[in-house]
């Protein structure tokens, strides 16, 4: 199995964590978009793309297939495909739930137990791109399924590890939220204050998956977001 937590390159605000001929897995900074959206915003592929060309001097265009996206205020690993024979193979393990992610959350409000299994029908309202959790089917839901635990305990905040088992539109933030625990600095679902530089306190923490074409264990884990907050987690 390999592991990797260190970032192999820091050029261009880019922090890389683990490359290799076929895949590349960065760790997103909170406020970073990982595809062109309309705000015109530069996106993370973009800057991925700007410096693979650089690294190996290629000439022409650079081919990097998008597999999976994060919230813009969200931060941690990202994965997107060098070749063409890696992407269909990591959209199928993505669709078929062989990838395994966990992320970190910051809330303030303990929840009533310190471990659980959440289970959500959302509902996504495309005019203020938000969704909303049901405790039953609706009309146009989805089902939303997460596990959380407690991790730690710090003086204003409760450190939780999130693992998905299906991925929605805002499902950890929806989720939390509807128990009552929406993450620090999240506007949008019920956290009272803004975090100063406009993120919110979710970060991509790990993934775990069996590469799509060496077929080797991959275990990559994104070092946090430079914070005093997250900082007193480790």
């Amino acid at each position: 199995m390999i592991q990797k937590s260190k970032h192999l390159s820091n050029k261009n605000n880019l922090q890389v964590i683990y490359e290799d001929n076929h895949i590349i897995v960065v760790n997103k900074r909170a406020g970073d978009i990982v595809q062109g959206d309309k705000t015109g915003d530069k996106p993370l592929s973009d800057v991925v793309k700007s410096y693979l060309k650089d690294k190996y001097n290629k000439p022409g265009n650079v081919y990097l297939g998008t597999v999976h996206r994060l919230d813009r205020p969200t931060s941690g690993l990202v994965i997107f495909s060098k070749t063409s024979k890696a992407l269909p193979r990591l959209n199928k393990m993505f669709a078929t739930k062989d990838i395994t992610k966990t992320y970190w959350a910051l809330v303030k409000n303990k929840p009533k137990k310190d471990s659980d299994r959440l289970v959500h029908w959302l509902k996504k309202n495309p005019k203020n791109n938000k969704s909303y959790a049901h405790p039953t089917e609706v009309k146009d839901s989805k089902k939303a399924i997460l596990s959380y635990q407690i991790i730690k305990k710090l003086d204003n905040f409760y450190l939780l590890e999130v693992t998905l088992e299906t991925g929605r539109h805002h499902q950890i933030r929806t989720q939390l939220s509807t128990i009552g625990c929406p993450i620090k600095g999240d506007l949008k679902y019920g956290f009272d204050r803004s975090n100063k530089d406009a993120s919110i306190s979710l970060h991509a923490r790990n993934i775990k998956f069996i590469h799509p074409v060496s077929k080797e264990e991959l275990d990559i884990t994104a070092p946090l977001p430079k914070d005093p907050v997250w900082d007193a987690c480790i």
